[in-house]
């Protein structure tokens, strides 16, 4: 017997990106991209605005700062809302210039449920 789960297991965002269901969860609902953002994104507010955009959209996770100079996030949601928040990312705040986004199907330790969008310590 073939589940919802198969099913709609495999799925493209409207980002292009492939992203594979979680098991108990029905893909077409919630994906979780891991974020990597360079450029001038600390000291702008970056991570404030980033956080605002995210509950704007219904997306979960959390966002901060690495020492090297760059933020991270990890966003969690519906497709277009998780989109929408990366498009957002891609430009960030008006005092942020962003050079460079990684984003990535999220893997290991970060492919969990996430609740709200916090702001995390540096790492």
């Amino acid at each position: 017997m073939i589940s919802l789960y198969d099913t709609f297991a495999d799925f493209t965002t409207a980002a292009g990106q492939l992203q594979r269901g979680q098991k108990g969860q029905n893909p077409a609902v919630n994906v979780t991209f891991h974020l990597r953002i360079a450029g001038r994104v600390q000291g702008v507010g970056y991570r404030d605005a980033l956080r605002r955009e995210a509950l704007a959209n219904g997306v979960a996770g959390w966002v901060r700062n690495r020492r090297d100079g760059a933020v991270e996030a990890i966003l969690q949601g519906a497709p277009e809302a998780v989109d929408a928040v990366l498009a957002w990312a891609r430009r960030g705040p008006p005092a942020a210039r962003v050079s460079d986004i990684d984003a990535q199907p999220a893997q290991g330790e970060f492919e969990r449920p996430y609740d709200g969008f916090d702001c995390l310590p540096t790492a």
